[in-house]
């Protein structure tokens, strides 16, 4: 197949993705959409005289070529709208992007479902995100999710290490993988399951793609699960784009005071599905998928990516606790608590309860979180 016009056809101006589709559904290819005239192309929903006659004078592009060239040299594979191998769900929606870039494999038919959430994510998201892409792995769906740190990490990883598939979705090229310390976590993914983009091979991480992206997320899922998520969290993005895809939205609950799970809270009062348990994601879909015969795991030392997830190690209780240090533990559960509700709570200053809390996450007994967030550490059953 002759890759260089969908390049060339995704560059000229007015072009976007839902005009795009709408060239395809009509000319089926973007050679037969440049032999078109202006009159042909104007029948098209949303094609003015004004894009038709930049549609018939285009002609592809230096950096076109290099595009194609660069995306070729990388050994990607491009995977175009019309080819069998393009996401069967992800075709359906309005704006679909015109070409993959693809590292790995896509299974156009498979039954993923996307587990999203904060980059600033507290211990107790980061263990239900793992513990519910393992869940789902099990039960034969893949996970999407968008690499970024946080529960998106924990999701990814989560499935790698019940011996899953999982898809990552960039708001970058292939070529510039970001954070750039899951740079091992892409390349374990693209093993076992596959990291794809709809920008260019070398493309920054610009901050309009993030929001591009996430419609990607939502639009290869059966479904979209919120793990933890703040009022102004990207994560709400993901889950209003399967909203408008018709897709299933889910969400996680957690402390009703805590901020992190603000968007989640507000999204069930919308009518997202509460999630416990993988069950309740599950139960949606039980009849698009079939559990997998003998899930195996391909990655054998999976020890660098568990790290991305700042899990702390396994808590031990096999130490002695004054008494300060057993008034700390009386007020902290599995949630995290702000350091500044502890102060209400214990009767110590706050230079002191810092340190009672730095000798406790020392003891492997408390988990602290970015934002000064505190939670006891759960033991391992």
């Amino acid at each position: 197949m002759n890759l260089l016009p969908w390049f060339a056809l995704k560059e000229v101006p007015g072009v976007g993705n839902l005009l795009f589709k709408r060239l395809i559904s009509v000319f089926r290819t973007p050679e037969e959409v440049f032999e078109a005239d202006v009159e042909s192309l104007c029948h098209v929903e949303g094609i003015s005289r004004r894009v038709a006659g930049c549609i018939c004078s285009h002609n592809a592009s230096d950096q076109a070529k290099r595009n194609l060239d660069r995306a070729r040299e990388a050994g990607v594979s491009l995977v175009p709208l019309t080819h069998p191998d393009y996401p069967r769900l992800l075709a359906e929606i309005h704006d679909p992007p015109p070409l993959l870039q693809v590292a790995g494999e896509l299974d156009p038919d498979a039954a993923m479902v996307a587990l999203v959430g904060s980059r600033r994510a507290t211990s107790y998201g980061l263990k239900n995100a793992a513990r519910l892409a393992a869940e789902l792995s099990d039960k034969g769906f893949i996970v999407a999710s968008g690499l970024a740190r946080g529960i998106d990490t924990a999701a990814h990883t989560g499935a790698l290490s019940a011996g899953g598939r999982t898809i990552a979705v960039l708001g970058c090229g292939l070529g510039t993988v970001y954070p750039p310390e899951n740079r091992r976590l892409a390349e374990a993914i693209a093993q076992s399951g596959a990291v794809i983009s709809e920008f260019q091979y070398d493309a920054p991480p610009e901050a309009h793609h993030f929001p591009m992206r996430n419609r990607i997320i939502s639009g290869i899922s059966l479904g979209t699960v919120v793990v933890e998520a703040s009022l102004k969290s990207g994560s709400l993005i993901t889950a209003r784009c399967a909203a408008d895809q018709n897709r299933e939205v889910f969400a996680v609950p957690g402390h009703i005071q805590a901020t992190q799970s603000a968007g989640t809270h507000r999204l069930i009062r919308d009518g997202a599905k509460l999630v416990a348990s993988a069950a309740d994601i599950t139960d949606e879909f039980s009849a698009q998928v079939q559990p997998p015969a003998n899930l195996t795991t391909t990655h054998r030392d999976l020890s660098t990516l568990k790290q991305t997830q700042n899990t702390p190690p396994t808590c031990s209780a096999n130490f002695p606790l004054d008494h300060e240090e057993i008034s700390v533990l009386k007020v902290l559960d599995l949630y995290p608590s702000h350091i500044d509700d502890i102060l209400q709570t214990v009767p110590m200053g706050a230079g002191r309860l810092s340190a009672v809390l730095m000798n406790l996450e020392l003891k492997g007994m408390v988990v602290r979180s970015p934002g000064k967030l505190f939670a006891l550490k759960e033991e391992k059953s």
